[in-house]
C-alpha cells in the first residue's frame, strides 16, 4: 500500500490498511490519506491456494474492520471514494485516466475482498449496514450540531461514548435500505458497459465482474431466498440489463487475452511514478500467452489466458439460471438478442444484437469447456434466431466434433457435462436440415477415435459411434435412465436420415441392440429364479446386497424401453432409407439370430416383423444368386442388396409413426442449473469462495 508492492506477509502490518480498519473515520474527503492508500500493487490470486494465502493474511484485519467499521463508517467513505473515481473515469479521456483506472481498480479490489469476507461470515443485512453506516462523529454532528471531528480531516481519532453508540445502532436499523448499494451497482454497470476494454481498462473491468459475482454468492451463504435478498432484489430491477448483457456476452466472443501487463505498463515504460524496472518485473504478469487452440488443458488455459471472458461467461450463467421461472430480465435478454449482421423486422422485439458469427466461431473454438457447453445450451434452446443462424452453418462439424470429444472422453467429464453435451446434440438433431446435412460432411483420419481406425467417415457416421458408445458406457458406469433417453432420442430423430452408413457403423447400430439382448435374457433368467425361489443365497451380506424382484422387474422394463428404442431405430432407417443403407442391410442379414428371441415377445412383435420382412426378402434374393454362382464374397454381396434395393417397396413394412423427439425442460429447472452453476463458478472461476460455508455447492468442490 501506498507505492508499496503488497507483498501478501506485510499486509497486516501495512499502516495504511491498520487505519481504515481500526477506530479512526477516514473522511472521503482526506485526499491525502486515500490516494497514498489506493497507490499500491498486488499479484490477483490465480488459483485457490493463492486465495486461501490471502485470505489468511487478511483475517486479522478484516475482522478488525467487522469490529470498527459500524463506528467509523470507513467502508461508507471508501465507496464514496470509489464513486468519485468512476464518476471521473467517465467523464475523462484515456490520456487523462491511466492513474483513475489504477486507484479504481485498487478501491473496487478492497471492496471486493471486504464483500467477499462479510458474505461468507456474515449475514445480507450486516454487509448492508456497513455499505450505509455513517461514521460516529457524523452522527454526532447530526444531533448536536457540533463538528466533534476537529479540522485535522478525521486524522484525530474520536472517542465515542456508549449513548451514541446506541443512537447511532438505532439510526443505522433504519438506514439499511439498500440505497447506497443500489447507486454502488449502478457504478459497477457503468465500468462494464460504458468504459471500452482496452489493455490498461482490461483489469479493472475484470474486477467489476468478479465483484458482481462475488455480490451474487450471497444466495450461497444464506439460507434466506433470493426473492427476499436486496442484493438480488437491486441487480435484478437493474434498469440496463440489456446493455450488461450485451457487454459480457460481446466480452466472450471477441475472447480479448489478458494484458501481460496491468494497467499497460510494461518494464521500463514511463509509468507515472517512475517505479525501477526490476521492482516493475515482480508485479507483472510476466508469462508466455500461448495459443488457446494448442493448449493441453483447455478449460485452464481459458481461466488464466481470457479471465474476462471466462469471468463474463460465468456472470451470464449465474444472471439467468436464477429465476428460470419468473420475470428475469436478464434471462429475457440472453434469449432476445439477434444477429448483427442481419436486419431485424420492425415489429421483432430485439432486446441487443451481436456478430452471430465472431459468437458461434468462438463457442466453436472453447465448446469442450464445461461452461461454455451450458452457454450453448441455453442459446441453442431458448434463443431461436441464434437456433436457426446454426443451422444454416455450413461448417457443422467444428460445432459437433468437440462435443462429441467430450462425449468420447467421458470418464474425464463431470455427469452434468456429459448429460448437457447430449442435450445439445439432441436440440440439433431436432432440425431436418441438420440430420441430412451431417451424413454430407465427410470427415478423415479422426485420430482422437481409437476404438477403430477409419480413414474415412460422415459427421453423421461418427455422431452415431460416439453416442452409441456414451449409451454403452452408461450401462457399465452410470446407469442413468434420461441419459440413455436422450441418447437413443437423438439417434432417433436423425435414423429417418441415415444415409451411405460406413460398415463399422452399422456394425456397432446392431452389436447395441445385440448386447442389450444379453443383458436382458440375464435379468430375465434371475427374475425367473427369483420369482421361483431358486436363487442360492450365499450368506447373510450377499442376500441383504441383492436386488429384489421388484428392482429386477422395474431394471427389465426400463431395459424393454431401450430396445423397444432400438429396433424402432433400425426400422426408421429401413422404412426411409433402406436404398441409402446397403451395409446396415448388410449386417442384419449376419446378425439375424439376434432377432429370434424376439419375435413372439409382445413388446417386439409389431416391429420385428418389419426387420424380418427386409431380412426375408434380401435372403431369398441372396439364395438365388447363390445358386447361380455359388458362394459370394462381401463386395458381391453389397452388390445383390444395392440391386435389390432398387426393386425394394417400402408399403410393404407396417406403418409406424415418425420418430420426433424434442427436449423439454424440466418444471423446475432452478434445482438443476443454479447448483450446477455455482459449482462451475467455483471450479473455473477466478474468484475462490470459502468451501465450508458455501451452501448451494456440492462439497466435492474445492473452492
Amino acid at each position: 500500500m501506498g507505492m508499496n508492492v503488497s507483498r501478501h506477509d506485510d499486509l497486516a502490518e501495512n499502516e495504511y490498511l491498520k487505519r481504515f480498519v481500526g477506530k479512526e473515520h477516514i473522511p472521503a474527503y482526506n485526499d491525502e490519506f486515500w490516494n497514498s492508500f489506493l497507490q499500491y500493487h498486488i499479484n490477483l490470486p490465480t488459483n485457490g491456494q493463492e486465495q486461501l494465502s490471502l485470505d489468511s493474511r487478511l483475517e486479522s484485519l478484516c475482522q478488525s474492520f467487522i469490529s470498527h467499521n459500524l463506528l467509523t463508517g470507513n467502508f461508507g467513505a471508501l465507496i464514496n471514494v470509489y464513486l468519485v473515481k468512476v464518476s471521473e473515469l467517465l467523464a475523462l479521456s484515456d490520456a487523462e485516466s491511466t492513474v483513475h483506472i489504477w486507484q479504481a481498480f485498487n478501491a473496487l479490489f478492497i471492496i471486493r475482498c471486504l464483500i467477499k469476507y462479510m458474505i461468507e461470515t456474515g449475514s445480507e443485512y450486516q454487509l448492508l449496514q456497513h455499505f450505509e453506516t455513517l461514521p460516529i462523529q457524523e452522527s454526532q454532528r447530526h444531533r448536536d450540531g457540533t463538528d466533534q471531528a476537529g479540522t485535522s480531516g478525521g486524522d484525530v481519532a474520536v472517542s465515542i461514548d456508549p449513548k451514541i453508540i446506541a443512537d447511532n445502532k438505532a439510526a443505522m436499523a433504519k438506514l439499511v435500505d439498500g440505497t447506497k448499494f443500489e447507486t454502488f451497482l449502478e457504478a459497477l454497470v457503468n465500468i462494464i458497459v460504458v468504459i471500452p476494454v482496452k489493455e490498461f481498462t482490461y483489469h479493472l473491468h475484470l474486477e467489476a465482474v468478479n465483484c458482481l459475482i462475488v455480490l451474487l454468492s450471497v444466495s450461497q451463504f444464506s439460507q434466506q431466498r433470493t426473492d427476499k435478498s436486496t442484493i438480488f432484489k437491486t441487480i435484478y430491477k437493474c434498469q440496463h440489463a440489456n446493455t450488461l448483457m450485451s457487454a459480457l456476452l460481446h466480452f466472450l466472443s471477441r475472447m480479448i487475452q489478458a494484458p501481460s501487463t496491468m494497467f499497460g505498463f510494461g518494464s521500463g515504460g514511463s509509468f507515472v511514478f517512475g517505479i525501477a524496472e526490476s521492482l516493475w518485473s515482480i508485479l507483472t504478469f510476466a508469462r508466455k500467452q500461448p495459443d488457446i487452440l494448442s493448449a493441453h488443458d483447455l478449460p485452464s488455459a481459458f481461466k488464466d489466458h481470457y479471465p474476462l471472458a471466462n469471468q463474463s461467461l460465468l456472470l451470464i450463467l449465474i444472471l439467468t439460471n436464477h429465476y428460470t421461472t419468473k420475470d428475469n430480465p436478464y434471462r429475457i435478454s440472453l434469449f432476445g438478442c439477434s444477429d448483427s449482421q442481419e436486419d431485424s423486422p420492425k415489429d421483432e422485439v430485439v432486446t441487443f444484437k451481436i456478430d452471430f458469427s465472431s459468437l458461434y466461431n468462438t463457442l466453436c473454438r472453447i465448446v469442450t469447456i464445461d461452461q461454455v457447453t451450458l452457454l450453448l445450451y441455453l442459446l441453442l434452446h431458448r434463443n431461436q434466431k441464434f437456433y436457426k443462424y446454426v443451422m444454416a452453418q455450413l461448417n457443422l462439424q467444428q460445432l459437433v466434433i468437440p462435443i462429441l470429444q467430450t462425449l468420447y472422453n467421458a470418464p474425464d467429464s463431470t455427469s452434468h457435462h456429459i448429460y448437457m453435451s447430449l442435450i445439445v446434440l439432441l436440440i440439433l438433431s431436432e432440425d431436418d436440415n441438420f440430420n441430412k446435412s451431417v451424413h454430407q460432411i465427410i470427415l478423415k483420419n479422426i485420430t482422437w477415435y481409437t476404438e477403430r481406425s477409419i480413414s474415412e467417415i460422415s459427421l453423421g457416421g461418427l455422431l452415431i459411434l460416439v453416442v452409441i458408445r456414451t449409451i454403452q458406457y452408461n450401462m457399465l458406469k452410470m446407469r442413468d435412465k434420461y441419459l440413455h433417453t436422450n441418447c437413443l432420442a437423438a439417434l432417433a430423430n436423425m435414423s429417418g436420415q441415415f444415409r451411405s452408413l460406413h460398415p463399422y457403423v452399422a456394425q456397432r447400430l446392431v452389436s447395441l441392440f445385440e448386447t442389450l439382448a444379453k443383458k436382458h435374457a440375464r435379468l430375465d433368467q434371475q427374475l425367473k429364479q427369483s420369482v421361483n425361489g431358486e436363487a442360492a443365497v450365499v450368506d447373510v451380506a450377499v442376500s441383504l446386497s441383492a436386488p429384489t424382484s421388484d428392482d429386477m422387474l422395474q431394471d427389465l422394463s426400463v431395459l424393454e424401453e431401450v430396445l423397444r428404442m432400438v429396433l424402432e431405430i433400425l426400422n426408421s432407417c429401413l422404412s426411409h432409407q433402406l436404398v441409402y443403407c446397403p451395409n446396415l442391410v448388410y449386417t442384419l442379414l449376419y446378425k439375424r439370430s439376434v432377432f429370434e428371441a424376439f419375435r413372439s415377445h409382445s413388446a417386439f412383435q409389431d416391429i420385428i416383423q418389419n426387420i424380418d420382412m427386409v431380412v426375408g426378402f434380401f435372403s431369398s434374393r441372396l439364395v438365388r444368386v447363390q445358386d447361380q454362382r455359388g458362394e459370394l464374397g462381401v463386395n458381391e454381396v453389397l452388390e445383390v442388396i444395392s440391386k435389390g434395393a432398387s426393386q425394394w417397396s417400402s408399403d410393404r413394412l407396417r406403418k409406424f409413426p415418425d420418430l420426433k423427439f424434442k427436449y423439454v425442460e424440466e418444471d423446475a429447472p432452478e434445482e438443476f442449473f443454479i447448483p450446477y452453476v455455482w459449482t462451475l463458478v467455483c471450479k473455473a472461476g477466478c474468484v475462490h469462495f470459502s468451501s465450508e460455508s458455501i451452501k448451494g455447492v456440492t462439497t466435492e468442490i474445492n473452492c
